[in-house]
């Protein structure tokens, strides 16, 4: 019997029933803690963690020589470069597997960088985590290069206007995130794409945030390289990126001389793979098609997010979006007058875990909105709308606890 959430709701068990099948896949949710904090990393399946045991019982090795194991390892890189290249909307050959999206992006900003000359211009966005605004700004140092900062309007919606005053003849590659990791802002990838192109530059995009919560098409949106992570859609710590075939080619890799070139994505990879993270992921995807898929996943956050929208407390300051249009439901919120590291603390002391940091890695929107120190709530299709119902209320009785004369008092909508 299929657990997707379209089979179940058209058979009049609605959602609900299809999460609770789910959420029993997952160890880590039979107890009452309740995880709000997608952003930072989402929990994992069994069969994740089974496949990556698997992995190391049967196929424990390394790949190229004339034996079973290694034959199995051989297959099982052609499964996970090909059901990449599924999840991403790319070709087989156009995948490369690295330790995290940072390492990534260092690695293959640092590639491009030996076509670049003095005086290029790399065009990042004030949306962007460091880890698509560091790597430039360490090759501009080591080349002497000019990275343009791209602003932002006061919800976080990326300006376009703003930065397309920041291309120009010199601009090499235009470098944004298809959806913030701090506000959950999704921006528009195509149109920054064509404008990146008509400059005569590269669409470098970070997706870590994105590919968590809705499905992806790379080469619809015209995109030269993309990168995210695994271990923030109930994967292993693995990064995954995209890189257009033709370009790729054209570059020269940092890598051990005897590695093969073929298929392209491979050059890039260097060292042997990390084989059972590969066995987890292929188990990850599996996991996430049997629940109907990234678009049917997105449907449901988008109910949980309007529900969780719907019952901020009165007095919630919300930075970014105020509906569940043009974002991910990642929610950014600061009450005043109370500390949102205590509520953090707090929050976790009655069983919701939801982070309290300053930048989040966003430092250009830090810097720009300027929260100082925020809660951020993140979702995941295995939360449940009770879970935002419960959330709301202990989050209610906390701020209003800092009032003692004030009565909590929830509303609907999203800025206060």
């Amino acid at each position: 019997m299929s657990n997707s959430i379209a089979d179940l709701t058209s058979a009049h068990h609605g959602p609900s029933a299809a999460i609770a099948a789910a959420r029993a896949r997952f160890s880590s949710l039979r107890g009452d803690f309740v995880f709000l904090d997608a952003p930072g990393g989402t929990q994992t399946p069994d069969e994740v963690a089974e496949a990556v045991a698997q992995v190391y019982r049967e196929s424990s090795g390394n790949t190229g020589a004339p034996y079973a194991t290694s034959r199995r390892l051989e297959v099982l890189v052609d499964e996970a470069r090909a059901a990449s290249a599924r999840f991403l909307g790319c070709t087989f050959d156009e995948v490369i597997f690295g330790a995290n999206m940072t390492s990534l992006n260092f690695t293959l900003s640092r590639t491009l960088g030996r076509q670049l000359n003095p005086g290029d211009e790399i065009v990042v966005t004030r949306l962007d985590h460091d880890a698509n605004v560091a790597p430039w700004l360490d090759l501009a140092a080591d080349r002497d290069l000019r990275v343009r900062h791209a602003d932002v309007h006061s919800d976080t919606s990326l300006d376009l206007a703003d930065l397309e005053r920041h291309l120009g003849p010199r601009t090499k590659v235009v470098a944004f995130p298809w959806a913030a990791n701090s506000t959950g802002t999704i921006v528009d990838a195509r149109a920054i794409c064509d404008l990146a192109h008509q400059a005569g530059a590269l669409a470098w995009v970070d997706a870590v945030q994105y590919a968590a919560h809705e499905p992806m098409d790379v080469t619809s949106i015209g995109a030269d390289v993309v990168t995210c992570s695994a271990y923030k859609f109930c994967g292993p710590h693995l990064g995954i990126a995209f890189g257009r075939r033709e370009l790729l080619e054209s570059w020269r890799p940092y890598k051990a001389r005897p590695v093969s070139f073929e298929p392209v994505g491979h050059r890039f990879e260097t060292g042997t793979l990390p084989y059972e993270l590969l066995g987890g992921l292929l188990a990850t995807y599996a996991y996430l098609d049997s629940l109907g898929g990234m678009a049917e996943l997105a449907a449901w956050e988008r109910q949980l997010g309007e529900r969780m929208l719907a019952g901020f407390p009165a007095g919630t300051q919300l930075y970014g979006l105020p509906t569940m249009a043009g974002r991910v439901p990642t929610f950014l919120i600061n009450f005043p007058g109370v500390p949102s590291a205590r509520l953090s603390e707090e929050l976790a002391d009655r069983g919701f875990g939801v982070w309290s940091h300053g930048s989040y890695y966003a430092l250009g929107l830090h810097e720009r909105i300027g929260w100082g120190e925020a809660l951020r709530i993140g979702l995941a299709h295995y939360n449940t709308l009770e879970e935002m119902d419960r959330f709301n209320e202990v989050l209610a009785a906390l701020v209003a606890s800092y009032a003692p004369d004030a009565t909590p008092d929830v509303v609907s909508g999203g800025q206060r």
